[in-house]
């Protein structure tokens, strides 16, 4: 009941970041929005557009943390924290394919006379430094609660950070007539856009396609530490959203009553949950011959 209650409340508190985020992406939406009507900048504009699909983002990131945060059933007797993992593979699909339009606007990019000015340009560094301030407290928040699904979102948040800042480029040096140095500023930002979703890729693979979460040999070590255990028959391990869930078949002597086979198995379980912080362990007992 403890580590439920604990549970809750970390999933509590992604919501209510989630929730501060999605303000914060309404804010900058705003701002886009005027600075991009005003001065006719359809970059700019764009960029708003962007900031929408950010909030759409935040609505679906909130619906599948609430439903991640639901307890295991019939149906999904590991529990539903993988609905977080895919969704964190979601947004890393959408950094690529932002990435991607990055690269086609930055190669079809027309060169169009625009307005600029003090206020406007203003505003668009009070974006950039909202997206900064966002990102960064949503990854402090992210490694202090183990979270996916925000480290993913800070991520998503840091790239609209380096589209922006190449709006911003691309805007003044457009009304300047150096085309081609917004392009490539576009093509060097898409790289990284790139390079972020490639490790969101390598983080969340290994969970969809059930990858070991550690290493056999470092189980093997310390199952074998618990006296009574006589052999190992088998040993899995993998990620179930943050969390690892390990699977053992062990032998313990055949002539033991079962109440001793059970306190070895409850000794594995502590010492599992002290070492290596795994508290989902399923143990099957086989007599040694």
């Amino acid at each position: 009941m403890l580590m439920m209650g604990c549970m809750d409340q970390r999933d509590a508190k992604i919501l209510r970041i989630i929730l501060i985020e999605g303000f914060a992406n309404l804010i900058v939406l705003i701002i886009k929005l005027v600075v991009g009507i005003f001065t006719g900048s359809l970059a700019v504009l764009g960029d708003a557009v962007h900031s929408l699909t950010d909030i759409i983002n935040n609505i679906v990131a909130w619906l599948v943390t609430r439903h991640s945060a639901k307890p295991a059933d019939t149906k999904h007797p590991y529990g539903h924290r993988k609905f977080e993992t895919v969704a964190v593979f979601g947004l890393a699909a959408l950094l690529a394919i932002l990435a991607f339009e990055l690269v086609l606007r930055a190669m079809t990019r027309e060169t169009t006379e625009i307005t600029t000015g003090r206020l406007e340009l203003g505003l668009m560094f009070g974006v950039l430094t909202i997206n900064i301030v966002v990102s960064t407290w949503q990854r402090s928040w992210a490694r202090r609660l183990k979270s996916d699904i925000l480290l993913a979102d800070a991520n998503h948040t840091f790239s609209d950070v380096l589209i922006t800042g190449s709006v911003i480029i691309g805007w003044q040096l457009s009304a300047m007539g150096w085309v081609w140095i917004d392009q490539l500023s576009a093509l060097v930002v898409a790289g990284l856009i790139l390079y972020l979703a490639f490790e969101l890729f390598k983080k969340t693979l290994p969970v969809l396609l059930d990858e070991r979460a550690i290493e056999a040999e470092q189980l093997r070590a310390a199952v074998q530490s618990i006296d009574g255990v006589r052999a190992i028959r088998r040993i899995r391990s993998r990620w179930v959203g943050s969390a690892c869930a390990v699977d053992l078949v062990i032998e313990v002597d055949a002539q033991l009553p079962t109440l001793a086979a059970h306190e070895i198995a409850d000794k594995l379980e502590i010492l599992l949950a002290d070492r290596f912080d795994i508290h989902d362990v399923s143990i099957h007992v086989e007599p040694h011959s």
